[in-house]
C-alpha cells in the first residue's frame, strides 16, 4: 500500500518533534508502524490463498544522555522556534544532539542503530528465503514456511491417494509432492499476473514470495487511478480461473481412476477454490481491493475505500473464524459427517484460525498504510533538517560544540579551507566520546565521508524524500539548496520520529 497525497503542513506552526506533546504522540504510535526511514518502505501486496485454505569510533557506544546536556552550564532552551534558526520558516525539528538545547521529554531514538552509532548498511537483496529466479526482472523467493506448507500437503493430499489409488503404496507421496509443488507453480502464475499489470502500468515490483499461505507480490507504489487498482488486484484471480479451466478441459480425455486424473482434478479444484477465495471482498484479498477500488471510484477517495474495504476485512476474518469449521461439521463443504474424526476438528479450527488472523491482520495493516498515505506528505526535508555549523577539519570537538551551541545548531558539517562540505559528524560518534576528552578529538575523526546519495534537496518530500534515504541507507544526509548552498543536515533519527507521529496522527 503506498502513500498517497495530503497538503502539509505550514513550517512555521509546526510542533517540535521533541516536545511533550508530540512524545505522547509517538508513544500512541509506536505500535502501529513497522516502516522506517531505512527500511523498505511501504508495500502493496497482492496475497494468494492455498487450496483447502560501519563507520563506529572505538568506545562509541555509550547511551545518550537522557538527562540535558549544555556546555558551560547554560540554561536549556524551551524549543520555542525563534529566527535565529535558519530562519523563521526553518526551526531546527528535534534538539536532542549532546551539545544542543536538548529537551528532556523528548523521546528516545527508536533505531537500534542509530543509538550504536552504526550506519543501517544496504541491503543486497530485498531477500525473503531462497531466490529461484528472475521473471520480469523480479525476485522469486521460496520462504521457509513453504517447506512446512509443501510437507503438509504431501501428507494430506498423499493420505487421499491412499483411499483412491491404494495401489501406489509409499509412491503415493511421491505424486503427493509433485502436486505440492505444481499447485505453487499455478500461486506463481497467479502472482506473476499481478507483477506483468504493474510493470505494465509502471508500478516497481520489489519481489514475489511463496510462503506459508500462498503467495505476495509486493508492488511498491500505488495504482494511480482506481480502474488501475481494479485491473491489477483482478488479473491474479482472473488468471487461477483460467487455469483450473485448463485443468479441467485437460482432465476430460483421461481416464479419472489414474495418477494423472487425480493429479488434473486436483489442480483444477484447488485453483478453483484460490480465486474463489481471493475475490472475497475484503482487504487484504484481492476481491478487497477491487472493492476498495470501486469505492475509490464513486467516493473520488481512496482513503473512503481503503476504509471500506479493510472492515469489510475484519468482519469477513470472524465470519471464517466461525464459519468455516461449521460448515465442516455440517457437511456444508461435501465432507460425510460419519467420517470426521475429532483431529479433523481440530485441524479445522486451526486452519479457519490461521486464515482469520491472517486476513484480520492484513486489514488493519491496510488501514494503518492508508492513515501513513495521508500524512506521509508532510514529511518535508525543509522542515525536518536541524541548522549546521562548518567546521574545518582539524576543530577540536569542544571547539566545535562551543560554536554550534552559540549558534543554535544542532548539526556539524567538515568543511576544506573553500569551504566545501567533506563529511558529517555523526551524533551517536560524538556521545560516544567523554567531555574531558573532547578538546583532544578532531571533528574528522568523528565524521562519515559525504557520497552522492548523502546529499539530498531542501524541497525533497514525501515518497520521494523517503525514496531518496533508502537508497543510500545513513544517520545523517547534507540538505543542500537548489543552488548546492548547505542548508543543515537531516537526521534518519528526526525522519524515523516525524513518520511515527504520521502514523499516530489521526486522519
Amino acid at each position: 500500500m503506498e502513500p498517497g497525497t495530503s497538503s502539509g503542513p505550514a513550517a512555521e506552526g509546526r510542533t517540535e518533534p521533541g516536545s511533550p506533546s508530540e512524545s505522547a504522540d509517538a508513544e500512541n504510535g509506536a505500535e502501529e508502524t513497522e516502516t522506517s526511514s531505512g527500511s523498505s518502505g511501504p508495500t502493496t501486496n497482492h496475497r494468494t490463498a492455498p487450496a483447502a485454505q560501519d563507520h563506529s569510533e572505538p568506545g562509541s557506544t555509550t547511551p545518550a544522555p537522557t538527562s540535558p546536556a549544555r556546555l558551560n552550564g547554560e540554561p536549556k532552551r524551551d524549543g520555542t522556534p525563534t529566527a535565529e534558526d535558519h530562519g523563521a520558516d526553518h526551526t531546527p525539528s528535534h534538539p536532542n544532539l549532546p551539545y544542543a538545547h536538548t529537551d528532556p521529554n523528548a523521546p528516545p531514538h527508536t533505531d537500534p542503530r542509530i543509538a550504536k552509532g552504526r550506519p543501517p548498511q544496504r541491503p543486497k537483496e530485498p531477500g525473503g528465503g531462497l531466490l529461484m529466479g528472475r521473471p520480469f526482472g523480479v525476485p522469486v523467493y521460496v520462504a521457509p514456511s513453504w517447506f512446512l506448507v509443501a510437507a503438509l500437503i504431501t501428507w494430506v493430499f498423499g493420505g487421499q491417494l491412499d483411499r483412491v489409488l491404494p495401489e501406489l503404496g509409499a509412491a503415493r507421496y511421491l505424486v503427493a509432492l509433485f502436486f505440492a509443488v505444481a499447485f505453487y507453480g499455478s500461486v506463481l502464475v497467479h502472482e506473476l499476473a499481478h507483477t506483468v499489470a504493474a510493470l505494465r502500468f509502471k508500478l516497481p515490483v520489489r519481489r514475489i514470495q511463496l510462503q506459508f499461505f500462498g503467495g505476495v507480490s509486493e508492488i511498491e507504489k500505488e495504482a494511480e487511478t482506481p480502474g488501475r487498482e481494479f485491473v491489477l488486484a483482478f488479473v491474479g484471480p482472473l488468471l487461477s480461473l483460467i487455469l483450473s479451466g485448463i485443468f479441467y478441459l485437460a482432465m476430460l480425455p483421461v481416464e479419472p481412476g489414474t495418477v494423472p486424473g487425480v493429479l488434473l482434478a486436483g489442480l483444477m479444484v484447488s485453483n478453483l477454490i484460490v480465486a474463489v477465495f481471493n475475490l472475497l471482498p475484503g482487504l487484504p484479498l484481492d476481491g478487497g481491493r477491487m472493492l476498495r477500488a470501486v469505492v475509490w471510484k464513486i467516493t473520488g477517495r481512496p482513503m473512503s475505500g481503503t476504509i471500506a474495504a479493510a472492515w469489510v476485512g475484519r468482519a469477513l476474518a470472524v465470519s471464517v473464524l466461525i464459519g468455516l469449521p461449521l460448515l465442516t461439521q455440517t457437511g456444508a463443504l461435501g465432507t460425510n459427517t460419519e467420517d470426521i474424526s475429532g483431529m479433523d476438528t481440530v485441524t479445522d479450527a486451526l486452519l479457519a484460525a490461521i486464515l482469520a488472523a491472517i486476513i484480520w491482520t492484513g486489514a488493519g495493516n491496510s488501514l494503518r498504510m492508508a492513515r501513513l498515505r495521508e500524512h506521509l506528505p508532510e514529511l518535508r526535508a525543509r522542515n525536518l533538517t536541524r541548522r549546521a555549523v562548518p567546521v574545518e577539519t582539524n576543530t577540536p570537538l569542544s571547539e566545535a560544540l562551543r560554536r554550534a551551541n552559540a549558534a543554535g545548531a544542532r548539526a556539524l558539517v567538515v568543511v576544506d579551507a573553500d569551504g566545501q562540505p567533506l563529511s558529517l559528524v555523526r551524533e551517536a560518534a560524538i556521545v560516544g566520546v567523554p567531555e574531558h576528552r573532547r578538546p583532544w578529538v578532531v571533528v574528522s575523526g568523528l565524521a562519515q565521508d559525504l557520497t552522492d546519495g548523502m546529499r539530498v534537496s531542501v524541497e525533497l518530500a514525501g515518497e520521494d524524500l523517503l525514496d531518496a534515504l533508502r537508497a543510500t541507507p545513513a544517520t545523517e544526509y547534507l540538505v543542500v539548496e537548489e543552488t548546492g548552498e548547505i542548508y543543515g543536515v537531516l537526521s534518519a533519527a528526526d525522519v524515523e520520529r516525524a513518520f511515527v507521529k504520521a502514523m499516530a496522527r489521526p486522519n
